[in-house]
């Protein structure tokens, strides 16, 4: 039985540093669901000029690759501070596909 939990204890921690190397520091999710709403659901919402984007529609790791190679137009990033970044990359990672909470932006 002390196996079994050890194991289990081992895997669940394994699986935390796993997904907190992935996701970025210090970001706000509260304040990056207000921003996304703000900045980014203009253009991402159904019909958008950007296409139906929510939190839900990439993994967790495609969400860091975006943000880490900055793939985005430009305009749609130039009036956010780096923290406003983060916190719009800690709310969509927080609530990716994979992630144990995963939702659109409401």
């Amino acid at each position: 039985m002390k196996k079994l939990i050890r194991t289990v204890l081992f895997i669940t921690l394994a699986a935390f540093i796993a997904t907190s190397a992935l996701a970025s520091e210090g970001g706000n999710p509260r304040k990056g669901k207000h921003l996304y709403k703000k900045n980014c659901k203009t253009c991402h919402a159904s019909g958008g000029e950007g296409g139906l984007v929510t939190p839900m529609t990439k993994t967790q790791a495609q969400w860091d690759r975006i943000f880490k190679k900055k793939k985005h137009n430009e305009d749609g990033w130039k009036n956010l501070s780096d923290k406003d970044l983060k916190d719009i990359q800690q709310f969509l990672f927080d609530h990716a596909a994979d992630s144990p909470q995963p939702q659109t932006c409401g």
